[in-house]
């Protein structure tokens, strides 16, 4: 008999969000899953295909403080396909992982595809950008595969429209994916009352868009808050608009959501970008910048980020950051690590990896210290101001 997210006994469901204190508009909460609990303000530390990028392990995600894992439906759906890891028994036992799962939904990469696909009201018919195959996804095939995946949290299926798109054409927009969201439920539904289901507790967050119309991400919040969903994203930002209009959109919309619920910022960004989002209310973020601008030598660090391909590093014996705790730093030099990825060497990548979701996973610790204190609103200016100083 697999799991149940109610309690036979009082007829409550176990699992959800609480929030433990407010510090001016940022929350510290906790969020009950079947996987575990996670503490929030977090930061999701992203395996596309089932793996982070840098040679790192599912224990190696554990040491570094990972709370929770984000896979792409999309990608896992073209390679290895979701049929093999549900023969294999869900994502979790596929790629060895303790910690909760979240999918996004496939939205993003299918609309990124702009010249590989037709959108209609059932879904999106593209081609793969791996051998050009024809496929069809919509609401309910993305729900299909999340739940073949068994992931803890499964995204909506949205259309994430260009921020300089046409208010018209973003208000139609804005508007098939409300509809969208609501097949999502539905299918969510159904697919966890079969027994054969991975995780039938597995958990829906919808996505709230608009460009940067400030009215429409109002309007489309207040719509969705209203289905009583596990959690909301806010989608369709840092995609190249400024960083005035997204903490804008943040500023109009984020109040419109339930705080008694997550708001998860997606794509969200560099350690400038999660403190601001934190102050205006936002607790889960995603981003692969900190695996991304590792394996190309850029190491974040308190003080701002630094570019150790720099020849001012070649001889440089300190570590990637002093007082870091993380495994590179307790061992191994700025010019050691430089020779590496200058010589094109795999542990090179690796450290530099280690180092950077190390320095996300602890700035995040430092932020729900803060917010237990209720000393966030000075911790994070004065952190700010430390990181530009750099």
């Amino acid at each position: 008999m697999r799991s149940s997210g109610t309690d036979t006994s009082t007829g409550e469901r176990r699992f959800g969000y609480r929030l433990i204190k407010e510090d001016g508009k940022a929350k510290r909460g906790e969020l009950v899953t079947v996987h575990g609990t996670v503490q929030t303000p977090l930061f999701m530390n992203v395996a596309t295909v089932g793996a982070i990028k840098g040679g790192l392990g599912a224990e190696d995600l554990e040491a570094l403080g990972t709370q929770v894992v984000l896979s792409n439906t999309y990608h896992l759906h073209l390679r290895p396909g979701d049929d093999v890891i549900y023969r294999c028994g869900g994502l979790h036992r596929y790629m060895s992982c303790r910690t909760p799962i979240l999918t996004d939904s496939g939205g993003f990469q299918v609309f990124s595809l702009a010249e590989r696909r037709k959108i209609t009201e059932a879904g999106v018919l593209f081609s793969s950008h791996i051998d050009g195959r024809k496929i069809f996804m919509g609401p309910e095939e993305s729900m299909r595969i999340q739940s073949h995946l068994g992931s803890t949290i499964a995204m909506a299926f949205d259309e994430c429209p260009s921020s300089r798109a046409d208010r018209e054409y973003v208000e139609r927009s804005v508007d098939r994916t409300t509809r969208w969201l609501k097949r999502c439920r539905e299918e969510m539904k159904r697919l966890n009352s079969f027994e054969e289901t991975v995780n039938r507790d597995q958990m829906l967050f919808g996505i709230n868009q608009g460009a940067v119309f400030g009215d429409i991400r109002i309007r489309h919040a207040r719509e969705i808050s209203e289905m009583g969903l596990d959690g909301y994203a806010i989608g369709g930002l840092a995609v190249g608009e400024t960083h005035e209009e997204m903490y804008h959109i943040l500023d109009v919309t984020v109040p419109e959501l339930p705080r008694s619920a997550p708001t998860y910022l997606m794509g969200v960004g560099t350690p400038e970008n999660i403190l601001e989002a934190v102050a205006r209310g936002v607790d889960f973020f995603d981003c692969v910048y900190p695996t991304r601008n590792g394996r190309h030598g850029h190491a974040y660090t308190s003080s701002g980020h630094i570019n150790l391909m720099n020849a001012r590093y070649e001889t440089d014996g300190r570590p990637i950051e002093d007082g870091c705790g993380c495994p590179a730093c307790r061992r191994y030099s700025r010019s050691y690590i430089r020779h590496l990825l200058k010589s094109g060497e795999m542990l090179g990548l690796r450290l530099m990896v280690t180092h950077n979701l190390w320095f996300y996973n602890h700035l995040m610790s430092e932020i729900r210290d803060a917010i237990d204190k209720g000393i966030y609103g000075t911790w994070y200016r004065e952190k700010l101001a430390g990181m530009q100083a750099g």
